[in-house]
């Protein structure tokens, strides 16, 4: 019966125009008003083979809408252009949430490492701004914190204190903050509902 009707509607509509309805998965797709680009670094890069050097450029990227938003990437590639776009796509794919306070600051006090690089992140009161510095600076302001202060302890590699401190924006735990002055019942209370969203 269903194949029957099929071919009806083909007849009158035409086999041109007629087409199936196909369900597919909607894709996540990036807004590009929203989210703010930020190159932090253009470095060329050389490989030795048997020939001799290959040189290629590798692009530091930060991108994030300053509504909680951020992510980092790297990309390599034989012209500044394509090295920048593979980049921003890398930075795409580690897009995270990070847990910003109402008075546009982080809940609590973090110390986060990558490779030699040590990052502190430290919660400051309304009006103080962004006191970071280089690369920490950048992510912090595409995050959309306005009040923080931060503090690079151990090595000043670019690379490496950008993802020190989105470790530690990412470690961040919203509860602490929310149950800072609250009884105990109250905060198992809390951590129910922080669990459930």
């Amino acid at each position: 019966m269903i194949i029957k009707t099929k071919k009806l509607i083909k007849k009158i509509v035409g086999k041109k125009n007629f087409k199936e309805k196909v369900k597919r998965k909607k894709k996540f797709r990036l807004n590009k008003k929203n989210f703010i680009e930020k190159i932090l670094q253009i470095k060329r890069v050389t490989k030795v083979i048997k020939g001799g050097k290959r040189l290629s450029f590798r692009a530091i990227l930060v991108l994030g809408d300053k509504k909680k938003k951020i992510g980092v990437g790297v990309g390599k590639g034989n012209n500044v252009s394509l090295a920048i776009e593979k980049a921003k796509l890398n930075a795409q794919k580690n897009l995270i949430k990070v847990p910003i306070t109402y008075t546009k600051s982080i809940p609590h006090f973090i110390i986060s490492s990558f490779g030699a690089s040590r990052v502190m992140l430290r919660p400051a009161s309304q009006g103080t701004g962004v006191i970071a510095g280089s690369s920490v600076r950048a992510v912090l302001e595409l995050s959309g914190l306005k009040n923080i202060l931060s503090k690079e302890l151990g090595s000043n590699n670019i690379l490496n204190n950008a993802l020190a401190t989105i470790q530690a924006l990412k470690t961040l735990n919203r509860t602490i903050w929310a149950c800072k002055n609250l009884s105990n019942k109250k905060k198992k209370f809390y951590k129910f509902i922080f669990k459930k969203f």
